[in-house]
């Protein structure tokens, strides 16, 4: 039978996901070392689904959880006991439509997209239409690839804390990849950011636009000479009550992340909830969510050249397992890259 051409947004399920690719993969949970290249078969595409030719795809410390299946509960939940239920790591991703599912009204075939994707570090991956928005034309693949996951942390951090113009600002982790976006947006914003990095580090974090920059290998941000309206706690292990010290009497502390801990992973965030309940600071987390509007919203401030993405390495697909390793050892400077 003699098939016709696929229209806009028409299905197509039986040969999206036929042929070969490239792929990281992991069977088991643990180290990088557990991570190979291999040849497997193309993602096959359900209905309201984009199959995207992967350009790029941006390194995560979600991705490197989903990698080590830490915290414990991640397994309970459904990501996989023994290992990932998705062999193929890789959230973010820019690149090329190749092929779309039934039901997709705005995306065709060529259109060059970002966002959120089901195994990324891969030459194709499968996402959401939902999850997926397009790439602006003066922002490069390899650019585009590392706005989706850090960015849209960075975003909704400042937003659980109630940013508002003229707020006195505090990023712990700036010059990583979620603390490079959370200047930035803080200062569109209209607050005064000062960033926390280490004296390497610290060069990029005033390029970026920060106010002021705390090098925390000589200085103390809770050395009680500053305090600040809003707090971002990113990745760190601060006690509260040195982060505390650094907060207005009725400012705001929002824990991102929740390195360190291999069971539950929020334990310290918990313990932020309950003292909060007692005090007149306000102390908090959120659970960072994959909305397309935020992305929406990134793009229009990337678009208006108030946000740009920092990018440190890059690497081949191949040295993937290089990659992870680099920001699990904390050397990044803003967000790691893979191409392919």
């Amino acid at each position: 039978m003699r098939t016709q051409p696929a229209k806009r947004g028409s299905a197509r399920l039986a040969t999206a996901g036929q042929g070969a690719m490239r792929a990281i993969v992991q069977d088991v949970y643990g180290s990088a070392d557990r991570l190979r290249l291999a040849e497997i078969d193309k993602p096959v595409i359900a209905a309201g689904e984009v199959l995207v030719r992967v350009r790029a795809a941006g390194v995560d410390r979600g991705t490197c959880h989903l990698m080590r299946g830490e915290p414990y509960l991640m397994r309970i939940l459904g990501f996989g006991f023994r290992g990932p239920k998705n062999r193929v790591p890789g959230l973010d991703v820019a690149g090329t439509v190749a092929a779309v599912g039934a039901g997709i009204t705005r995306f065709q075939a060529g259109d060059e997209v970002f966002g959120i994707s089901r195994g990324s570090f891969a030459e194709y991956a499968a996402a959401r239409e939902d999850k997926l928005v397009r790439k602006p034309a003066g922002l490069s693949f390899e650019q585009a690839a590392v706005v989706a996951v850090s960015g849209l942390a960075a975003l909704q951090g400042l937003h659980a804390g109630r940013i508002a113009a003229g707020q006195k600002v505090l990023i712990i982790g700036a010059s990583g990849g979620v603390g490079t976006y959370a200047v930035q947006l803080a200062k569109a914003f209209g607050a005064t950011v000062t960033g926390v990095a280490s004296t390497a580090k610290a060069g990029l974090v005033r390029s970026i636009g920060a106010d002021q920059v705390i090098d925390y290998t000589r200085e103390d941000f809770a050395d009680g000479h500053q305090h600040y309206d809003l707090i971002l706690d990113i990745g760190g292990n601060s006690r509260l009550s040195r982060l505390r010290r650094a907060l207005t009497r009725r400012g705001t502390l929002v824990i991102v992340g929740g390195e360190g801990a291999r069971w539950t992973g929020v334990g310290r965030q918990l313990r932020a909830l309950a003292l909060s309940v007692l005090i007149r600071q306000r102390l908090t987390m959120f659970v960072s969510r994959h909305r397309q509007a935020d992305l929406d919203t990134l793009r229009q401030l990337i678009e208006t050249g108030k946000v740009t993405p920092v990018i440190g390495r890059t690497y081949p697909l191949a040295e993937a397992p290089q990659a992870i390793r680099e920001l699990h050892a904390g050397h990044a400077r803003g967000k790691i890259v893979i191409t392919v």
